[in-house]
């Protein structure tokens, strides 16, 4: 399974909807792998935190950049970038902030489909979870050929939703021309406000017009930010709290049948604080 999570809308939740999705697969016993794509590095920095620097000359930046050169003889193949986290089964291509200085280089010389080619050659992972950057550009495109299906974070508000038709249509657009197989798993509805009347019209209207819409709601809560700041995903940071089992329930959605319970990670805190 090769899962993108994509959105060209920025703030809307895409790292930690991939790294969080990407820790309860390997916290079941998948071996999993996540690719950052997006310069911000914002999926490396939550997995890594201050041991981010160890990336260097071993990240996804590298591996487009030398695909620019023409002594393909020595070129590295994508698992000599991959790089083992502090997470059992769980393992990370990071991302480099100069991966925006090589993406016109790399759309001039029509590299979209390398990616799909380097991922093709991986073995032995059971997930792949792909988060790109907030823009439809060559990183999001190359995702979106290379993976099998595609999440969409979404807020609740009506910028967030004219973005969507847009990106809809993007999506549409590469299936057609790039990955016939790729499906849209769903609309993941992220820092939902239940008791807000403005999410509710907005996600009835969007269910009335066919969009897939996932029943699995992500809320809005302090302690996503405090398992940023403190690099652990919040299956391992709260694993008992409200935030960390709505995930739980929405990778459950998405592996239907898959019936494993969670199992306590060492360095899990078991708080229940809200």
């Amino acid at each position: 399974m090769r899962r993108v999570v994509f959105n060209q809308k920025g703030g809307v939740g895409k790292s930690s909807i991939a790294t969080n999705l990407a820790a309860i697969s390997a916290d079941r016993g998948l071996r999993t792998l996540i690719i950052d794509l997006d310069p911000q590095c914002n999926t490396t920095q939550y997995l890594l935190g201050k041991n981010i620097t160890s990336t260097a000359d071993n990240d996804i930046g590298v591996f487009f950049a030398q695909t620019l050169s023409f002594r393909g003889r020595n070129r590295r193949k994508l698992k000599d970038f991959v790089l083992s986290t502090p997470f059992k089964n769980l393992d990370l291509i990071a991302a480099n902030p100069e991966l925006g200085d090589i993406m016109s280089q790399l759309e001039s010389k029509h590299k979209i489909y390398k990616l799909r080619d380097g991922i093709a050659s991986l073995q032995g992972y059971d997930a792949i979870y792909i988060d790109t950057p907030p823009a439809f550009n060559f990183y999001s495109m190359s995702a979106l050929i290379a993976a099998d299906s595609c999440l969409i974070p979404f807020d609740c508000d009506e910028f967030s939703r004219q973005a969507l038709y847009t990106l809809m249509e993007n999506v549409d657009e590469t299936r057609s021309d790039h990955n016939e197989d790729l499906d849209v798993e769903g609309i993941v509805v992220n820092q939902f406000q239940p008791r807000a009347s403005l999410p509710q019209r907005i996600i009835q209207e969007l269910r009335d017009e066919k969009l897939p819409i996932l029943d699995a709601f992500i809320s809005s809560s302090i302690k996503m930010r405090e398992s940023h700041d403190q690099s652990l995903p919040l299956i391992h940071a709260f694993p008992k709290h409200k935030l960390t089992q709505e995930f739980v329930a929405l990778f459950d959605l998405l592996h239907p049948g898959f019936g494993v319970a969670p199992v306590a990670s060492e360095l899990a805190t078991g708080t229940e604080a809200s």
